[in-house]
C-alpha cells in the first residue's frame, strides 16, 4: 500500500469527519457506549504474519484476551500520536489479560519499521502487514484504523484515523471487565482440569 493513497484518504476522511463535526474532539466521543454490544460483533478475521525476527504471530495467539489491533506507518503522523498511549496501555493492562499489536504497513518493510521502533522502545508486539489482511478487515483505506478485540476474537470497535486517548482507554476497561465470553474460549496458557479433580 503507497503513502500517497492512505494519505489522501485519511485527508478525505479527517475533512469529512471536520465537516460533519465541526472539528470538535467533544463531537467525536459523544457517543453513549466505547464498544458495540456483543450481539453486534463479528469475528476477527485470522492471519499470519511475521514479527521484526522472522516469527509468526496469529490473531488467534491472543484468543481469550482483550486485543487492540492497530494498522499503522511509520510515516503516519496520527500513528505517532497514538503509538505512546497503546505503549502506556500495553504497560497498564498486560498483566490483565490484554495485548497491543501492531500491522505496520509501510511499503519499505523492516527496513523501515525497525529503526522507529528501536527509537520508540514500543513494548507491543509488530507484524509487517500486506494488502490481503487489510481487505480482510474490511479494506483498510486509512491510517491508523485500529481494531479493540473482545475475549471471544470478536471486533467490539473500530477507530479510523485520530480517536482521542479517552475513547480507546474507556473501550480496554469496558473489555477487560466484560465477564469472559460463553462457549469454552480458554485463554493462550490456561491448564485445564478434567471435572471432579
Amino acid at each position: 500500500m503507497s503513502a500517497p493513497r492512505f494519505c489522501a484518504a485519511f485527508a478525505a476522511s479527517i475533512l469529512l469527519g471536520c465537516l460533519l463535526q465541526g472539528c470538535s474532539t467533544t463531537a467525536r466521543t459523544a457517543h453513549a457506549a466505547s464498544v458495540k454490544p456483543d450481539k453486534d460483533r463479528r469475528q476477527a478475521p485470522d492471519f499470519a504474519l511475521k514479527d521484526p525476527e522472522g516469527r509468526l504471530v496469529r490473531l488467534s495467539d491472543f484468543r481469550g484476551k482483550v486485543l487492540l489491533l492497530d494498522f499503522w506507518a511509520t510515516w503516519c503522523d496520527p500513528c505517532k500520536i497514538e503509538i505512546p498511549w497503546f505503549m502506556d496501555l500495553q504497560r497498564q493492562n498486560k498483566d490483565k489479560g490484554f495485548e497491543v499489536l501492531g500491522i505496520a504497513m509501510d511499503d519499505g518493510g523492516w527496513e523501515d519499521v525497525k529503526p522507529f521502533l528501536a527509537e520508540l522502545k514500543v513494548n507491543y508486539r509488530v507484524v509487517m502487514g500486506n494488502d490481503d489482511t487489510a481487505q480482510n478487515y474490511g479494506g483498510v483505506d486509512a491510517l491508523p484504523t485500529t481494531f479493540l478485540i473482545d475475549r471471544g476474537g470478536k471486533i467490539a470497535a473500530i477507530h479510523v484515523g485520530l480517536t482521542s486517548r479517552k475513547e480507546f482507554e474507556d473501550g480496554v476497561q469496558e473489555l477487560l471487565q466484560a465477564p469472559a465470553p460463553a462457549g469454552g474460549i480458554v485463554p493462550v496458557g490456561a491448564v485445564l482440569v478434567a471435572p471432579g479433580r
